[in-house]
């Protein structure tokens, strides 16, 4: 496929981005350009039971970080009504989504979900003892992303707000600006610029915020303790913890958007087909057959 210059790619970035791939802590949920949603992985609080919905428009997944030995997640889908959908682990109501409405994009924290409504207001369910869920107050928001603990908002005018916690200043992102898209990990925050660049606060005790070097990137995907970048060649960029072979990646081509879960990573390329490396002990990365899996901005 034709790629433009990074600044053009970051630039062309929607109001309200939807993402088709997801990933969780153990499951891996892709949407169909049909609207149907697939999912493989552990299963265990029926997180995978999707193949009963129809008119999805964007997935989200909630992770978990590596020392939680739990498959506990939950899956969250944004139907065409700007309605939503959820599956999964809800012990602290983070499944309870049935009565937001005007919802154009969604975020799915650990034990938290955030929905970004079209007149840029946010509302979020789930558990709040870090004030994770205190987002009542933001406007001209465009876009959300739900870290573990915390979770971060993308401004209209490029800068950034969060709630939540701080422990590693995961949320010092106050003097942040000229940002086109956000990412939330388990302990660390990552920010792309409309100039290809990227930018990072938090914990790196596995250098996963060594991301100044990079350029040319147009999308990024970020979670418990590794960060990926989507390369404006369709390639892809990782930093951090590589325990499961999670950050090799430097093979892939042609990859037009990128996902990652506690200990793995999943790309999808510009046919639709979808590659993932990684700990795969629950099926979360047997996405071999995957099919006609929706593009981004399509």
């Amino acid at each position: 496929m034709d790629y433009i210059s990074p600044k053009e790619a970051v630039l062309k970035v929607k109001r309200w981005p939807k993402d088709t791939i997801a990933v969780g802590r153990r499951h891996t949920v892709g949407l169909k350009s049909d609207g149907t949603v697939m999912a493989v992985g552990d299963n265990k609080n029926g997180q995978c039971d999707v193949s009963g919905w129809r008119d999805i428009v964007a997935v989200a997944a909630g992770n978990v970080h590596m020392a939680t030995n739990t498959g506990n997640a939950h899956t969250i889908g944004l139907k065409s009504d700007s309605t939503v959908a959820a599956v999964g682990w809800n012990k602290h109501d983070q499944c309870d989504v049935n009565d937001w409405h005007d919802i154009v994009a969604v975020a799915a924290g650990w034990r938290h979900t955030i929905g970004l409504k079209s007149d840029g207001m946010v509302v979020a369910v789930g558990r709040n003892n870090e004030g994770e869920c205190n987002v009542s107050g933001w406007h001209d928001i465009v876009t959300v992303a739900a870290g573990d603990w915390h979770t971060i908002g993308l401004k209209l005018d490029g800068t950034v707000t969060a709630v939540g916690n701080n422990r590693y200043r995961q949320c010092n992102v106050s003097g942040w600006c000229d940002i086109v898209a956000v990412a939330a990990g388990y302990l660390h925050t990552i920010g792309l610029k409309s100039d290809g660049t990227v930018t990072a606060v938090g914990l790196n005790k596995h250098d996963q915020c060594d991301v100044s070097g990079w350029r040319g990137i147009v999308a990024i995907a970020v979670v418990s303790n590794h960060t990926i970048g989507l390369k404006s060649d369709g390639t892809v960029a990782a930093v951090g913890w590589n325990e499961y072979g999670q950050c090799n990646v430097s093979d892939w081509r042609d990859i037009v958007a990128i996902a990652a879960g506690c200990a793995h990573t999943v790309g999808l390329k510009s046919d639709g087909t979808v590659v993932a490396v990684g700990d795969n002990e629950y099926g979360q990365c047997d996405i071999i057959g995957w099919r006609g899996i929706q593009l981004p901005g399509n």
